[in-house]
């Protein structure tokens, strides 16, 4: 059933946040939800801030690019955007959030749990300021993102 596992947000160091989740999906599920910007865009944005994703562009591959663009309209619009430095499906995908001039690294893990997925999520911030920041910000709408997560997988996309 969606919604049963909890998101565990830990911070490691001053640089670092660590979340923890497991999905009731398999490994290869879980990456694809991850890895196709079809799915990705379902579930990314809590649903709860009522901002869209405007734009989602993915390039899932080491070496690849994405960028996100959130915004009620173009005029008020935010883009995030990096680079993919490594990609090893099913299991791990890293990329740079590259936006705020300061790079912050972000690294996926999947970890097959009998059929069921462990997520872990790592991200290395360039500062302490960035990392308290993310903390009180976009962490903090993880376990939102995560029940969308989950919600997706329960109905068994391919």
């Amino acid at each position: 059933m969606a919604g049963m596992n909890k998101t565990v947000v830990v911070r490691k160091s001053d640089l670092e946040l660590v979340v923890t989740r497991l999905f009731d999906g398999p490994v290869e599920l879980v990456f694809e939800a991850w890895s196709r910007a079809d799915l990705f865009q379902r579930w990314w944005v809590p649903k709860a801030l009522g901002v869209p994703l405007r734009a989602c562009e993915m390039d899932v591959r080491t070496g690849g690019g994405y960028r996100l663009e959130f915004g009620l309209d173009a005029a008020n619009a935010m883009a995030f955007y990096g680079t993919y430095t490594d990609v090893t499906p099913p299991s791990r995908i890293v990329w740079t959030n590259e936006e705020s001039g300061e790079i912050t690294v972000t690294t996926v893990m999947f970890e097959d749990q009998g059929g069921k997925t462990l997520l872990t999520l790592s991200e290395l911030y360039p500062s302490k300021a960035a990392c308290d920041e993310a903390l009180q910000g976009s962490a903090a709408g993880l376990p939102l993102q995560f029940e969308q997560l989950d919600e997706l997988l329960a109905e068994g996309v391919a």
